[in-house]
């Protein structure tokens, strides 16, 4: 009577500690890299670069956390945090950054709001400019109704 839909369940992908991989990833689930890895990532999920992990690769991702070594470029979607531990040599593309006491980043960094982000701050500017737009045509109007009184 009811027919059953199966689901894709995400699971994350681990490249653990000792393992050397090499070759582009492209992941929908979340990423851990423990050991090393070489190749571009692109990943719908987030990407952890654990302590021991090394990775020399380009990452696309939607959060990215980095407790080890970096040497690559990163452009998230999200938020990049780099911990205490964390080393990246490579340029940043993110929404948001948070570096910890004692991380190393050696690159530049481009900060980019979402699009909501954008609407929004469209939306108040615009909210501001009518307020300010608004108290014009009052003073205005006090103006003239002054003249008035004084003709």
């Amino acid at each position: 009577m009811f027919k059953e839909t199966k689901r894709a369940i995400a699971t994350d992908t681990l490249i653990g500690q000792g393992t050397i991989a090499e070759g582009k990833l492209i992941s929908e689930a979340n990423l851990r890299i423990e050991g090393e890895y070489r190749g571009d990532i692109e990943c719908r999920g987030d990407v952890i670069i654990g302590e021991c992990g090394i990775a020399r690769s380009n990452i696309t991702a939607n959060d990215v956390t980095l407790a080890g070594k970096l040497f690559g470029d990163i452009v998230t979607k999200g938020r990049l945090i780099i911990t205490a531990s964390g080393q990246l040599v490579g340029n940043i593309t993110a929404q948001t950054l948070i570096v910890q006491d004692g991380a190393m980043l050696n690159g530049s960094c481009v900060m980019e709001q979402s699009a909501d982000g954008k609407q929004k701050a469209q939306a108040d500017k615009d909210a501001a400019n009518a307020k300010a737009a608004g108290k014009d045509n009052q003073q205005q109007g006090d103006a003239k109704a002054k003249a008035r009184q004084a003709g």
